[in-house]
């Protein structure tokens, strides 16, 4: 029996003025893990009157990823954080019982020719931590675990396997493997994963069971320990999953939480702007969505 439950394509969304490819949630497949929400950002290419500005907006319940291949991110929060993201790096901000963030092209490239690409990622906090205090924490790309086995490169982006941890304080068990490889081979790494795991095929290709799968193609497994395949060359994946909750999640607008009556609380909260504010950015934020009309 093949390993693959289900093939979900990139669709298009749109944030601010970019359109992303969505991966996750996805109707016959809401989480992978503790995984519920998975936007392919680009590549676009912005010229020297564009920018990449994702105005004041609030989360609860979740820890956001923000992790690029190209381009440079300026983050803001209402903890007082003002870091920039680079490729490689990760931004790891965890919303608890609320936060509110910017995210923003750096003034220095505003401009600037810029390609911006990366992966935005939300991950659901344990139920007992779902109104935690916020947090935040950026890891740079040369504190990330990265090892080679001949011609595949590792990367553990967050999370724990191959005997491994990444610094990224996650919150559940879980995992996010970045692998790349130089030529055409087996791979078989199923005995170092563990719950639910999920493939993101970024570029190349794989084979599975006499089945060619190509960029922008999601992959969810039947079974973590069962992760087999054959990598082409020049591919790159992204494998991440873990253990799942017991509790359903229900998402809102950027609100997540196994309580229905408390993303209720928040979404009031953030119309009537009672959420902190960001310094410098009192005066600017994403409303609420309203309905459309019909």
């Amino acid at each position: 029996m093949s390993n693959i439950q289900l093939i979900i394509e990139e669709r298009a969304a749109t944030i601010g003025k970019f359109m992303v490819g969505r991966l996750l949630p996805f109707r016959q497949k809401r989480m992978v893990g503790p995984f519920i929400y998975i936007d392919h950002m680009g590549p676009v290419k912005l010229n020297e009157r564009e920018n990449f500005d994702v105005l004041p907006h609030p989360h609860i319940g979740l820890s956001t990823l923000t992790f690029l291949f190209e381009g440079s991110i300026m983050h803001r929060d209402t903890l007082g954080n003002n870091v920039e993201v680079k490729p490689g790096a990760v931004n790891w901000m965890t919303a608890g019982k609320g936060i509110v963030h910017s995210e923003r092209t750096p003034e220095y490239l505003r401009e600037s020719e810029l390609f911006m690409h990366g992966l935005q990622i939300w991950v659901a906090l344990p139920k007992h931590l779902e109104q935690m205090e916020p947090a935040f924490s950026h890891i740079e790309e040369s504190e990330i675990p990265s090892w080679t086995e001949g011609d595949l490169q590792f990367k553990l982006v967050a999370g724990e396997a191959f005997d491994k941890k990444s610094p990224v304080p996650v919150f559940s068990k879980l995992f996010m493997i970045e692998i790349k490889s130089k030529s055409k081979q087996s791979v078989n790494i199923g005995h170092h994963l563990y719950g639910e795991a999920g493939m993101y095929i970024l570029e190349g290709a794989i084979e599975s069971e006499g089945n060619l799968y190509g960029p922008k193609q999601l992959l969810v497994a039947n079974e973590s320990t069962l992760c087999e395949f054959t990598i082409h060359e020049n591919t790159s994946i992204y494998i991440f999953g873990g253990e799942t909750f017991a509790e359903e999640r229900f998402i809102d607008w950027n609100f997540v939480s196994s309580s229905k009556e408390l993303i209720e609380i928040a979404k009031n909260k953030w119309k009537e702007q009672l959420f902190p504010k960001i310094q410098g950015e009192e005066d600017e934020f994403i409303p609420y969505p309203s309905l459309p009309r019909k």
